[in-house]
């Protein structure tokens, strides 16, 4: 199928499946005239590479997931890849939570002073 098609029947815009290629996450025949053809598979292809980037990876990392996907189908590895991800999430997501506790806590630190502090001074150079 052409790009319009698959960007069609993914609701992907064709810009995005160029960039795919470009990341090395999708392949393309070329026509004689230069124009990409993809094989069937592609959609399903596609749809694995939405669902990764939208659970917040990157373009490498999804690169170097997606050999590990066969017909749709996960294989032990992507499995382990993907529970280390979801690990290293929620390192991230720990440490997010400890910086809000702290700033939470200078917070209520500086609302005790509220009427006796002198008033923050604006940077009017941003």
């Amino acid at each position: 199928m052409r790009i319009g098609e698959l960007a069609r029947r993914t609701g992907v815009s064709t810009r995005a499946l160029r960039y795919y290629e470009e990341q090395n996450l999708l392949t393309a025949e070329r026509s004689s005239s230069g124009q990409r053809h993809y094989a069937e598979a592609a959609v399903d292809r596609i749809r694995v590479i939405r669902q990764l980037y939208a659970a917040g990876l990157s373009s490498k990392t999804i690169a170097e997931l997606t050999p590990c996907v066969v017909d749709g189908k996960a294989t032990p590895e992507l499995l382990q890849r993907l529970a280390a991800e979801r690990d290293h999430l929620d390192r991230h997501i720990a440490d997010l939570a400890h910086t809000r506790d702290r700033l939470d806590s200078v917070i209520t630190g500086a609302s005790s002073n509220v009427h006796t502090g002198t008033p923050c001074r604006r940077d009017t150079t941003t």
